[in-house]
């Protein structure tokens, strides 16, 4: 009895498998480290893409270049405070094409203060472009009023070591109204840790 007991707790255990442990990624810039932890197990093909382009290096001499906060927001009914990067805007590197969204009410990721998301245009074009939430931002969540197809934006990850970093990029100055960073802060290398 107790040998088919043991049977079959081996065979559970080889199909009920731990979780997948988070992914940590360092973005080195030309203001400091910023840390992020990726969750693997809730956001699996938001998390691929993203670690896809850290792996082959294509977030390295990417540019942190756009910055959201009150001074420069220019959708004033539904406000948000973000950092915007990605990799550099004439890479001889070509990118991947745009993922399905695995929005919010899917992954139970929300825009939380340090959240790490994908920034898209339309539903399923996001490609390498991502943000870092500064405070809570429930707008960019599934259902939220930020994005007019209400699908919001998928969060993958949160920043856990620089929001030092990100508050100081977020404050950096910009072109004349507009978002746009001058300069750019540079993503001097992006690898995992």
């Amino acid at each position: 009895m107790n040998t088919v007991l043991a049977s079959g707790l081996v065979v559970l255990g080889a199909i009920v498998q731990a979780p997948a442990a988070p992914v940590v990624v360092v973005f080195e810039t030309s203001l400091g480290a910023i840390t992020i932890e990726v969750n693997v197990a809730k956001a699996l093909a938001t998390a691929a893409n993203f670690l896809k382009y850290v792996d082959e290096g294509l977030y390295s001499d990417g540019r942190f270049h756009r910055t959201v906060r009150p001074d420069t927001e220019t959708n004033k009914e539904h406000p948000i405070e973000v950092i915007q990067g990605g990799r550099a805007p004439r890479s001889a590197t070509p990118g991947y094409p745009p993922i399905v969204l695995e929005p919010t009410s899917v992954t139970r990721l929300t825009h939380v203060d340090a959240a790490v998301s994908m920034a898209r245009a339309g539903a399923n074009t996001a490609t390498s472009d991502f943000f870092i939430c500064i405070g809570p931002q429930p707008l960019l969540d599934f259902g939220g009023a930020r994005n007019p197809d209400g699908q919001g934006f998928a969060v993958f990850g949160r920043v856990i070591s620089g929001m030092d970093v990100v508050r100081r990029i977020q404050a950096s100055p910009v072109r004349p109204g507009s978002q746009t960073l001058d300069p750019v802060v540079v993503i001097v290398k992006a690898r995992r840790r």
